[in-house]
């Protein structure tokens, strides 16, 4: 049985209001016009909707209990009426990130935190992998985006590449800390800390040493810039990393200091490709990409 929602709208509003006069003034329509959408209401259900009591309408028993499923229907309308409008002002929503396991540490919490202040109804889940998951989960549209530094070329991938600044990280006190710039030839006899060897960035590095007929002390790999960090921190030897991981430790035990030449890293930000995008996961994005601006090579 199909009933029309105005006939419960009508309904609901005599039984607040005790008779039709008022009833047709909280709807906006005439007092004809309530009647005849009870009395149609009433043929359908098949009772009596109301008795006259001290010039009163109040509700039959088999009413009362009509009117708390109702309100529970006439509410949940209300709720998807609300939430359409915080999903167009991009308020509401489930945002789902895929990032490099060192972005779910540093960087990424505070921007997180700033895009979820004005958006209180939009959850997130946000889950740190290596860079083959995170592409696997954004092709299978697992999440809405994700944070790598690996270039996707897949159809069903969109991507936006980002070039960050490097530098070079020392230990307080370390010997090099006088100088205003670090060169391959200056590293020699140092210990390196570094990304993992099939990584774009540890190639790059590599070939810096490599065309001034140098050899890269490998000493300790790991797959994170903010590991490196804190290695460096703890004087296990030296780095190359991103400026912005670094500044994340700046007062915790580092020295920077340019690198030259200078060695981008490259940040990808991935899509789902085409039209299939919420827009909330477009708003974050967009956020955080202005928020990498101080650290982007020009």
């Amino acid at each position: 049985m199909g009933i029309p929602l105005r006939q419960l709208e009508a309904f609901h509003a005599v039984c607040r209001a005790g008779n039709v006069t008022k009833a047709a003034q909280s709807l906006g329509i005439s007092q004809p016009a309530v009647s005849r959408l009870l009395a149609t209401f009433s043929g359908s259900v098949g009772f009596e909707l109301f008795k006259k009591e001290g010039g009163r309408m109040v509700p039959t028993p088999e009413s009362a209990f009509l009117l708390r499923e109702v309100e529970r229907l006439l509410e949940n309308l209300d709720n998807i009426g609300r939430l359409s409008i915080d999903l167009a002002d991009r308020r509401a929503g489930h945002l789902r990130i895929a990032c490099l396991p060192g972005f779910a540490t540093s960087h990424l919490p505070q921007v997180l935190a700033g895009f979820l202040e004005d958006r209180p109804r939009v959850r997130v889940t946000l889950e740190p992998d290596r860079p083959e998951r995170i592409l696997e989960w954004i092709i299978d549209e697992h999440y809405d985006c994700g944070i790598s530094d690996e270039l996707s070329t897949h159809p069903m991938v969109e991507s936006r590449l980002v070039g960050m600044r490097t530098v070079c990280i020392l230990p307080l006190g370390h010997r090099l800390a006088a100088r205003s710039e670090i060169r391959p030839e200056d590293l020699i006899d140092e210990r390196m800390v570094h990304t993992r060897r099939d990584s774009a960035f540890f190639l790059q590095l590599n070939e810096a040493f490599a065309t001034r007929g140098l050899n890269l002390d490998s000493r300790l790999e790991t797959r994170q810039f903010t590991a490196a960090c804190m290695l460096v921190a703890a004087g296990a030897g030296v780095s190359v990393v991103s400026e912005m991981d670094a500044r994340e430790y700046e007062g915790r035990g580092l020295v920077l200091r340019p690198f030259v030449p200078q060695i981008p890293h490259r940040l990808v930000l991935l899509l789902p490709s085409g039209a299939r995008s919420s827009m909330v996961a477009l708003d974050f994005l967009e956020v955080f990409e202005a928020s990498l601006e101080p650290f982007r090579i020009r």
